[in-house]
Parts: structure tokens; sequence; C-alpha cells
């Protein structure tokens, strides 16, 4: 007879949770394959999960056991597929943008600014709650027309938004696709064997992520966890004991703050660079965050890619900086205060547990909210035959700061991507309109095109690698700007991550500008001109002057995102999610 393994804080066994979610990915025409098994220290497993016909469908996942870790990364998958989150940064072409269907869920509602008499201006009123409304747009600086999601970015629609439950009262809250994808990214997804351990997980991870960013920008000192409360957990003592043996600094403090929040973390020192990370887990069993701590410290590492954290520093503004704490949320390779790692602690040791039941530890994190005065939100999805959930708690579950709303919308993305899309049929004076809006954005030069209009480059060297300051420098080209194309020859030859090639062509275009410039006739330098840059270079160059040569003949893709591999592979297996939605 076969032996089932059971772990906290989950409703089945794992053998039993895998089989179920292998079977529904397979009956959704997904086909999801291991890779990256790492297993460093006793204790301590992680895998890295994708699909196989999209990589970029992927995910990682955590445990004690291989099981565990398996279970994690299929768990991850699910939310990721059922919350949309795979294609929360790409455009979903334009038969799904335009289509008369749903774009994101049967049950969305879509808002068409102006239409209940309000002015285009202002947010529809059925629209989130008056309260939100003035928490996300506190000066009223943010027009209901920059609320269209990227995803589609179909104007004539209007704002699609998704329902969502306030979990004190029952209500029924319609939240805008743009905040969701904008503030909250993949904060608060969870799927699971039933409804309260997957809303249990999400909460907990809302909860380790808002104390985490709490602790980290307020420079907080934490209390060290005592010797016999680990070696109540033998196989968390086990990894903690194999790090400290491979020569790293381990400390192990409760982030409780004093028994109120499930947080602990596990703060690795490298002996080597003075580095310093610090990994946080939560659960309202103590051991589950324990153990989620000591994981997510490893979790895709081996023991000889934990160097290269950032040393402790001094400055608390910079620590404390959105900048810094949104590293922290990407890989915790932010930026740890000193008083992080003090012999004083800010609070006392709590050998807390808040819950022994799925159905208590989702209790018990509600409860904890709502006694601190947020509300809670959940929108349930279960189309894929899984259960799986998104929590919002405006106030604390933000990854961005709401002001990021008014400064750093994706949707301006909306504004330029039927033009970018088809660069090579613009005409002169579509060139120049796209150069002024470019300009007028003041988007960083540095930032990628293909991301800013929801395109997913694949391998192709000219979208993967386009940038804001070089699509100008083009645009500049095909409409004979010389200021401009100067301006971007300069800006290109200071940034060094575009293709050598690419980057020797502006450096010649550049040189021939100049020689223009300051002599009457340049064509006598053609001989050193062929011998700095080569034939091929040179012939590149004067053909983009001249405009004889435009976007270096790239194709464009248009709308339908022709020629485009990864994207169609992207909108393939967003296809199978539609159906069974």
């Amino acid at each position: 007879m076969q032996t089932e393994h059971f772990i906290p804080g989950k409703d089945a066994a794992l053998e039993t949770t895998i089989a179920t979610l292998q079977g529904r990915l397979a009956a959704a025409g997904l086909h999801v394959e291991e890779h990256s098994w790492l297993n460093p220290l006793p204790g301590i497993w992680s895998v890295h999960l994708r699909e196989r016909d999209c990589p970029l469908m992927f995910t990682n996942g955590k445990g004690a056991t291989q099981l565990a870790a398996r279970a994690s990364a299929l768990g991850e998958f699910f939310e990721r597929a059922s919350c949309n989150y795979f294609w929360n940064h790409y455009y979903l072409g334009r038969y799904v943008a335009e289509g008369e269907g749903f774009v994101h869920y049967p049950q969305e509602r879509w808002f068409v600014p102006g239409e209940d008499g309000e002015g285009e201006e202002r947010w529809p009123a059925g629209l989130l709650t008056p309260e939100l409304q003035q928490f996300y747009n506190p000066n009223g600086g943010i027009p209901a027309a920059e609320l269209i999601d990227f995803n589609s970015g179909n104007v004539e629609r209007g704002i699609c938004a998704i329902p969502y439950v306030r979990q004190r009262d029952g209500a029924t809250v319609y939240f805008p696709v743009n905040i969701i994808a904008n503030l909250y990214v993949s904060n608060g997804m969870s799927a699971g064997n039933s409804a309260h351990e997957a809303q249990a997980q999400a909460l907990s991870e809302i909860f380790e992520r808002h104390i985490k960013y709490r602790i980290i920008a307020e420079g907080l000192c934490l209390p060290d966890v005592p010797d016999d409360v680990i070696a109540r957990y033998p196989h968390i003592a086990a990894g903690i004991a194999g790090l400290r043996a491979a020569g790293f600094g381990i400390r192990v403090k409760d982030a409780s703050l004093g028994g109120r929040y499930p947080v602990m973390n596990v703060t690795l020192l490298h002996p080597q660079d003075q580095g310093c990370f610090a990994s946080f887990g939560a659960h309202p069993r103590f051991e589950v965050a324990l153990e989620r701590a000591l994981t997510e410290l490893l979790q895709g590492r081996a023991l000889d890619a934990l160097g290269g954290f950032p040393e402790p520093g001094f400055d608390l503004d910079e620590i404390a900086s959105a900048q810094n704490l949104e590293i922290h949320f990407v890989d915790s390779s932010g930026i740890i205060s000193w008083n992080f790692l003090g012999a004083e602690p800010d609070f006392a040791f709590h050998d807390w547990n808040f819950s022994t039941t799925t159905a208590e530890d989702h209790a018990w994190l509600l409860d904890a909210l709502h006694a601190e005065g947020h509300d809670v939100y959940v929108a349930e999805f279960a189309a894929l035959g899984v259960y799986a959930c998104r929590v919002l708690v405006p106030g604390v579950s933000e990854i961005y700061p709401v002001d990021e709303l008014e400064f750093e919308n994706n949707s301006i993305g909306n504004a330029l991507r039927e033009a970018v899309l088809n660069l090579t049929d613009l005409d002169d004076d579509e060139c120049a309109d796209l150069l002024d809006t470019l300009t007028d954005s003041k988007l960083a030069d540095e930032r990628p095109v293909a991301a800013l209009i929801g395109l997913a480059p694949g391998k192709d060297p000219f979208w993967s690698e386009l940038r804001v300051g070089e699509l100008k420098t083009l645009l500049a080209l095909a409409i004979g700007d010389i200021d401009a194309i100067i301006e971007g020859c300069e800006w290109i030859r200071q940034f060094n991550q575009l293709d050598a090639d690419r980057r020797r062509v502006y450096r010649c275009i550049e040189a021939l500008v100049n020689l223009d410039e300051h002599h009457e006739d340049s064509t006598g330098f053609e001989p050193a001109l062929l011998d700095l840059y080569g034939a091929a270079t040179l012939e590149q160059a004067m053909a983009l002057l001249d405009g004889e040569l435009r976007f270096f003949d790239q194709p464009s893709p248009g709308l339908d995102l022709v020629g485009c591999d990864m994207h169609q592979r992207l909108l393939a297996a967003y296809a199978k999610v539609q159906v069974l939605k």
C-alpha cells in the first residue's frame, strides 16, 4: 500500500495534490516539464517548472521534500494561469482585444468613461467604491482613460473590471484590471486543495511582504529564535546546520513584531563578500512560516550561488526607497540596514502559533487584517478545475506605490502599440508624430520597447534589444532630423547593452554626420571610414542616413503579431485557458 505524505497547512496528501494538478493540466492541453531540481541541503528542495511549448510560462516550487517542491511548483502554475498572471505583461492580440467576447473573464464588466454623465475624465461611479477611488486617485490627477487595461488597449470598449467580494460584508466591488496589474502584480494569488487552504496561503503571502517591507524600511532589529525552539523541527534544524557547516553566518529571527504577525526570518551573512540576504516566510503556524523562510533562502540557488548580495547599509532613506523595496520583492537582493543585525532587538521573542487547521488559518489571518481596519477583497477562479483565488488588501498588499498609477501607468503603452508594431509602414508624418509622442512622454531612453507595448520578443534580436532611445534615433533617421539623430547616437554610445554590430552602425552614422558638419566635402574620408567600420557597416549607416534603409528593414508584425513566434505561443496557451473559462 502506497504511503501518503501530508504536510501542515495542506488539506490533501502531496501525492493526491500532484496527481490532481497534473491531470488538470493535461486536460487543459498544457504540458509542463521539470527543470533544474536542486537539493543543496537536507530538507531543502526546489524545482523550476515550465510549459513545454511556451517557456515564458514558468514557475518555481520549494519545500522540505521533493514531493512538496513539486506540489508547490504545480500550485503556483495554476495560480498564475487562473489569475491570468502569465499574460499580465503582454498584449492579448487583436482577436481577443477587439472581439465581442470577454477579454479576461466571463464575469468582467466594462465601464465607458463619461457614460454616467460624470464626464470622460471622472472615474465611472460603479467602479470600485467612493472610498477606494479616493485611495487610488487622491488628487484626482488620473483621468479615467488611463485605466484602460494594457492587455487589450481597447479604448472604445472602456475600462475592464473584475468583481471582487469584500469579506467583511459580502459586497461585490469592481476592480479595474489596470489597477491590479500596475500595483499588485503577483501578490495575493494562490491555488489549493480547498478555499481555506488557498486563501490562507494568499493572505500569508500578503502578510509576509507587508511586514518584510516594514522591517526593512524601518531598519528594525528582530529577536533571535532560541536554539531549543529550532530543535523542535529536526528537518529545519538540519538545513540551518548545513548552511552553517558550509561557512555561512545564519541568523534565525522571529519577525512577528511582538507576537502580532505570522512572519519568520532567516538571514544569511556571506563571509567571502560580506553580502547579506534576508529571507522571510509567513503562515499562522510557526513551523510552516519558519520552513518557508528557510526554503525561500535557497529556492533555485545552489550553495555556490549565494554570493553577490549587497553589504548591509547605513542610509535608511536609500534602504526604505521604493526602488530598494521593489528589488526585495523581485529576488530579495536589496540592501538591509545594519540596524537589522544588531544585538538589541526592538521586540521580545514570542513563541507563537495562531492556528491548527486550514479553516483556522484562514479565519485568523482575515480577523487580523480586519482588526487593523483593512478591508479584504477576494476573487475566486475555478475554470481550470482547481480552486484558485486572488486577494487584494488596499493599503497593505500593493507591491508598487499607489502614485505609480499616475506616473508609471502601463497604459501608456496602449497609445504607442499600433504605431510601433507597424514601424516600417509609417510615413514621414507618422514617424514624426511617434517621435514627438515618445519625446513628450518622458519615458527613460533605456526602457525596453517590447515590454512597453506588451510584446514577447522571443529570440528576435531587433525586438528583444530595442530601447526607447534607439527607437527615437531610428525615427529621427527616417525623417532626417539631424539634431535628434546626433542626440540619439550620443545616447547609444553611452549605452552598452545594445548589439555590438548595431552600436557600430550608429557610431558610423555619428561620424558621418559630424564629418558633414565640419567639412564641405567629406567624400575624402571614405577610405578611413572603410578601415574603421568595414564596408557592410558603412553601407548600412549611409543607407539609414539617406533614408534608403528604414528600421534595418525589420518586418512590421502589426497588431496581428505576424512572425512573432514566442508571442503566438503565449496567445495559443491563453486560448486554451479561455475555452475553459
